[in-house]
């Protein structure tokens, strides 16, 4: 077929069992949005590679949701950024190639690391999300019959640790050809995490197990621990083609759209309780939920989770946003303060709307 369109339109493909992100001619996209998103996100990164009011592990979210938005606009103005912190922060204080003293920072960094591999190809980004994998399950044992510990502390089993490595395991199998042992892993926890309870009966995660209470399910429920296994899901399903993983995942996304306590007025709010401030933990989980809702929603031919990505998206930035592009915590409104975590979930947030 001969082409003389000159307009970008993006589709996802399958390549070698991952999702790569091209573009092809036809209608044009309206990126607007997160343009402005990400260049607020920018003005606090700095030298040593790492973002300005951000932690160790949401500095590798604010790189995760920079290289999603490069992947989504075909922009390489970040490139040295990416590069910068790849070379600098394999050597920041308390850490040696992005791994720590508690487990899932590492697995943060190791899923940016194979979202920079997607983007640019180069195997050292691939090696050192493999680096990063073998530390974490380096870390898995037979306590409460299975699953990676929290820190090295080992005091604690939770959800978001063991969802993160999924999702790193089972991405790491569809990048590399012929691998068997990263998928034997990711399907291994998943299975135990499955059969832990701590996904409950109405189909949300608590946080962890209690392991003075025979390992029994506790802990409250937060937006990141729903998000993470969703993209955990869609790459074991990627590897197997099994529709069980998606159906699972699909179980888990309407558990949370449709819930009083993560939504108000069909806006997603974290249900513990969301102040305005954008520093901590907290600031990043709903937009680490939203990036990984959009990645399964990719993932379905219908699209179902599109109507409410819509919805939320247009919320934050009609009400959650100040003329500089800035986005506050609270998606609803109205906006108050910003900080890094509060844009890399802004961005995330866009990212899974385009």
């Amino acid at each position: 077929m001969e082409l003389s369109r000159f307009d970008w339109v993006w589709v996802r493909l399958d390549l070698d069992k991952y999702s790569n992100i091209i573009q092809l001619p036809g209608q044009s996209i309206d990126h607007s949005r997160a343009d402005g998103a990400v260049g607020a996100l920018m003005k606090y990164y700095n030298n040593e590679g790492l973002w300005n009011t951000a932690g160790w592990w949401n500095s590798g979210n604010c790189l995760t949701s920079l290289l999603d938005y490069m992947r989504l606009t075909g922009t390489k103005t970040y490139l040295n950024d990416i590069v910068n912190t790849f070379d600098k922060g394999r050597h920041h204080a308390g850490s040696k190639d992005f791994t720590n003293d508690y487990i899932d920072d590492t697995g943060w960094w190791g899923l940016a690391w194979v979202r920079a591999f997607d983007l640019t190809n180069e195997q050292k980004y691939l090696d050192m999300a493999k680096y990063d994998a073998d530390y974490m399950y380096s870390y898995h044992d037979n306590v409460c019959k299975g699953g990676l510990w929290w820190n090295n502390q080992k005091g604690y089993k939770n959800a978001i640790t063991n969802e993160l490595f999924i999702k790193l395991a089972a991405s790491l199998h569809n990048r590399i050809k012929g691998d068997e042992k990263y998928l034997g892993q990711a399907v291994e926890v998943y299975n135990w995490f499955k059969g832990t309870g701590m996904i409950n009966g109405e189909h949300l995660i608590n946080d962890g197990l209690d392991l003075k209470a025979d390992c029994k399910p506790a802990g409250a429920t937060f937006t990141y621990n729903q998000g993470v296994i969703l993209g955990g899901l869609v790459e074991l399903y990627k590897a197997k083609k099994e529709q069980a993983y998606l159906d699972d995942a699909k179980r888990i996304a309407d558990a949370i759209t449709k819930s009083g306590y993560f939504n108000k007025d069909g806006v997603l709010v974290e249900g513990v309780g969301e102040g305005d401030g954008c520093t901590g933990d907290g600031p990043s989980f709903k937009g680490i939920f939203m990036r990984n809702l959009g990645e399964l929603n990719r993932e379905l031919k219908d699209r179902p989770y599109q109507g409410y990505i819509n919805k939320v998206a247009d919320s934050a930035y009609n009400h959650a946003r100040n003329a500089e592009n800035q986005y506050g915590n609270k998606w609803l409104g109205p906006f108050k303060e910003t900080a890094a975590a509060c844009q890399h979930g802004a961005l995330d947030l866009l990212n899974s709307n385009a």
